[in-house]
């Protein structure tokens, strides 16, 4: 199939930092998922009860002229959900690639085949970044355990994504479905940025009960960036919104975190929010195109 280009940045509305693919892993009944998305969906409010699929999710983004990092989430040893296989996710963006940017997710429990498997996914696809979810993933992200597969990604001059803060993955469940909330404080992210400086670093969402570290971390170390997925902006901080309108401003990301918020709910609350208006096009677009190189 003939690649497409991307839509012209310039008609761009916005480019979303932060977007799920997730609903192959759905298709097997004995692992749990079904109902643990259920549960995500009531938590979020979501108005999709299952995780729609890559060509609906580009169809969406098409019709709003908003392009879309999208990745799915490799959490096999931690939750015992089957992961969506890198390569078969890609493909499909691939086919929507006028909308859609493919991001990768490895567990770095994977050790060496897992570090392999980035450096095939960069040379092969030119994969722009990989998504960390170190609560779901089961690890701090300062472990050395997974430094090998940062320097891959820097190598590559790919992104490190990281899930940050409190998530909806597991609340109301039994045990929080195994899911611990400690190791994605953004600090630990910090020791990631020091030793691996021309690493590009995203931390996602806003990063409650670790706001304040987040911000710091971001302001201190120059390759540290905020995406401002997963929370409707009419929750944001005073703090966090302080931020983006100053010292900031060139490092934060538009995200949804669809499916379970719609880009049109996040864009409708943060018209609303006392943003100075020179800096709205670069939390939505322009610091993006500048991230991803677009």
């Amino acid at each position: 199939m003939t690649q497409l280009a991307l839509l012209n940045p310039d008609d761009l509305v916005a480019i979303d930092i932060h977007t799920h693919a997730e609903e192959p892993c759905g298709c097997h009944g004995d692992d749990g998922y079904d109902d643990f998305q259920a549960k995500m969906a009531e938590y979020f409010k979501s108005p999709n009860k299952h995780p729609p699929t890559v060509p609906e999710t580009a169809a969406y983004y098409r019709a709003k002229k908003i392009a879309a990092v999208i990745f799915p989430v490799d959490a096999e040893r931690e939750t015992g959900f089957r992961r969506y296989n890198n390569d078969e996710m890609i493909e499909l963006a691939r086919q929507n690639a006028d909308v859609l940017i493919p991001f990768a997710s490895i567990d770095p429990h994977k050790g060496k085949i897992g570090v392999r498997e980035a450096r095939r996914l960069i040379a092969d696809y030119g994969i722009k970044g990989f998504k960390f979810h170190p609560t779901m993933q089961g690890f701090y992200p300062n472990d050395r355990m997974a430094y090998p597969l940062y320097e891959a990604i820097q190598e590559g001059g790919a992104i490190a994504l990281f899930h940050t803060g409190q998530t909806g993955v597991g609340s109301g469940m039994p045990g929080g479905n195994g899911m611990r909330l400690k190791y994605s404080n953004p600090m630990h992210i910090d020791d990631v940025a020091v030793d691996f400086p021309d690493l590009k670093i995203i931390l996602a969402h806003p990063s409650f009960p670790w706001q304040e570290e987040a911000l710091s971390v971001a302001t201190h170390k120059p390759n540290v960036y905020i995406d401002l997925s997963g929370w409707s902006p009419k929750y944001f901080p005073p703090i966090l919104v302080r931020y983006i309108n100053s010292m900031l401003q060139d490092k934060m990301l538009f995200g949804s975190d669809w499916p379970v918020i719609t880009p049109d709910r996040w864009m409708a609350d943060f018209a609303k929010l006392e943003i100075r208006d020179e800096i709205r096009p670069k939390v939505l677009k322009n610091n993006a195109r500048k991230l991803l190189g677009i």
